[in-house]
């Protein structure tokens, strides 16, 4: 039976049935496949509460999403105006203006309060 996890203990007892069901060929709708689930959801659940992820900086974000799309400085320079106000933002030597922020959050799909935070 699978219980919310309290613990650390709990936690890892809970990763390693994780790992050992992962490694079965786990038959879709079987109570093993709801056990994995439900094991997987209950340790994310104390993931996030005890383990959470920090968000990545603006900075981070941008790079990461640029990455992700295949997309060139260039084309980044398109979004925000001009080449060197890009460089300037890159290099943490200019803020993002909030048009500036409504436009990556519009053409790169970053969230907004990840572009708003201090960096």
């Amino acid at each position: 039976m699978v219980a919310p996890i309290k613990n650390d203990g709990q936690y890892e007892y809970a990763l390693q049935r994780i790992y050992l069901l992962m490694q079965e060929e786990v038959i879709p709708d079987s109570a093993l496949s709801d056990e994995l689930e439900l094991l997987s959801i209950v340790a994310k659940d104390y993931e996030s509460v005890h383990y959470p992820t920090p968000k990545p900086t603006p900075l981070e974000a941008i790079r990461f999403r640029l990455d992700q799309l295949g997309m060139t400085e260039k084309e980044l320079s398109e979004i925000l105006g001009n080449r060197s106000r890009k460089s300037e933002i890159l290099s943490g030597k200019r803020k993002l203006s909030l048009g500036m922020i409504r436009k990556l959050n519009e053409k790169l799909q970053i969230p907004a309060e990840v572009l708003i935070q201090a960096y």
